[in-house]
């Protein structure tokens, strides 16, 4: 089997050299599913994962835009359109500097197996540009995303992709780019999800990924007798994803004691509660400040510059901020300080030496893949809204929220059973791999 599954990595890497997150994301998959190709005559030998790991479409276009001193700036933008097999692409917008064909043919792939967990009939797909939206002004972010969106309109549709935000778009690069995609099609369509509510968008939207996470993460810890209230949670990141988990841990009687940003991390040992999460969201969304501004009201607290969040002892870790955050040192501090649990909400925050420790110790480790489900699935509920031309309640689509990851745990649990203890890992791959495949085999050779 170790032979098969080399063989298969090196064809892969040799067609993707220098795309190593994108090989990262591949291998991780590789390890838990081809076994079970093996294992399935209906799937050996159709060279399934092969043909999931090529993108069906790959776009890649310049993005010129003029800045506020009137020079003129080029960015590039992408769209990788992954798998269609179980429902048109689905997947955010990423601008960022980090952003190449690795990352976002990774991110893309990973949205494969996430969109098929949740249930819902959506592809796989993602996209962005190296732009950064950090100190622009927001006539400078206006311009760049009608640019943006001026080339991507001609691959993207509400039955052929339908992109959403993801780091460094939310609702105003959203709302910038839903305008201009309206403008140059003429019509009033729900091609975009992350839409204000009062212009097609749901409700939960924007907490989804963080609630999903929370909501998974109290699965985990349910199945094996144990629950998140009363629980000490770091938490990094102070994004979309890290400020909604803090609220949902919140909500369910855990203390989150950490956020973090690029310049280190904020600790307040006696707990961010709802008070102090309002005024970090006030710092983060509407001032756009770092987090170090909050000592200015609450100075008990201490920010550790250039810090991760990970040396402060914890019953739980929500990593919530972006790939490879979590190395293996960080992991051995977390287990040495009996952390119980992990939940990604961000997409492979973990490395696989930081993952390979975690299972070893006895933690439980939620994959991104299922635990950070929730914000497509919402994304897919906002398309269901669109095309009824109906708002479902908050609590409605909370409710459709705990369930879709009620569901994807139960997947897991089906799939990643292992003498006794679950292997969340696998479980979630092969999950998510089964009913893409099925499709794909439905489907023939295309």
């Amino acid at each position: 089997m170790e032979k098969i599954i080399q063989q298969f990595l090196a064809l892969v890497e040799s067609r993707n050299q220098n795309e190593p997150e994108f090989l990262q994301a591949v291998t991780e998959v590789a390890e838990t599913v081809l076994p079970y190709i093996v294992q399935h005559d209906i799937y050996y030998g159709q060279n399934i994962l092969l043909r999931m790991v090529e993108p069906e479409r790959v776009v890649s276009f310049r993005v010129a835009w003029i800045d506020d001193q009137e020079k003129i700036q080029v960015n590039r933008g992408y769209r990788i359109e992954m798998n269609s097999a179980i429902g048109p692409y689905k997947g955010g917008l990423r601008f960022h500097p980090s952003v190449n064909l690795s990352v976002l043919k990774f991110l893309a792939f990973e949205q494969i197996f996430k969109n098929s967990l949740t249930t819902l009939p959506m592809g796989g797909g993602k996209g962005g540009s190296d732009f950064d939206p950090k100190g622009k002004s927001d006539t400078e972010v206006m311009r760049f995303c009608q640019s943006f969106m001026t080339e991507l309109f001609r691959h993207i549709g509400p039955n052929r992709d339908i992109p959403a935000g993801d780091i460094g778009v939310g609702s105003r690069e959203i709302g910038y780019l839903f305008g201009q995609y309206k403008r140059l099609k003429n019509e009033f369509t729900g091609v975009l999800t992350g839409k204000g509510v009062s212009w097609g968008g749901s409700l939960i939207r924007p907490e989804a990924t963080g609630y999903g996470v929370v909501y998974f993460t109290e699965n985990m810890l349910n199945h094996h007798k144990d629950s998140i209230d009363g629980k000490t949670v770091v938490i990094s990141g102070s994004g979309n994803v890290a400020q909604f988990a803090a609220e949902k841990c919140n909500h369910l009687g855990a203390k989150v004691v950490t956020l973090s940003d690029s310049s280190g991390y904020l600790h307040d040992k006696d707990g961010i509660n709802e008070e102090k999460l309002a005024h970090i969201m006030h710092l983060k969304n509407v001032e756009r400040k770092r987090l170090s501004a909050y000592l200015e009201k609450y100075p008990k607290a201490s920010f550790f510059p250039g810090k991760r969040v990970w040396e402060v002892p914890c019953d739980i870790a929500l990593p919530c901020a972006t790939q490879n955050e979590l190395e293996i040192g960080d992991a051995r501090t977390l287990v040495a300080n009996n952390c119980k649990a992990i939940g990604e909400g961000a997409n492979m925050p973990c490395t696989p030496e930081a993952i390979t420790h975690f299972k070893s110790n006895g933690v439980f480790y939620a994959p991104g893949k299922a635990s950070n489900a929730g914000g497509v699935a919402v994304s897919g509920l906002e398309m269901a809204q669109n095309s009824l031309r109906y708002n479902w309640t908050r609590e409605q689509v909370d409710d459709k929220l705990k369930d879709i990851m009620s569901d994807i745990h139960s997947s897991c649990l089906h799939f990643g059973e292992e003498k006794g203890n679950i292997n969340y890992v696998k479980g979630a791959n092969i999950a998510g791999f089964v009913k893409v495949a099925d499709a794909m085999l439905a489907q023939g050779v295309v």
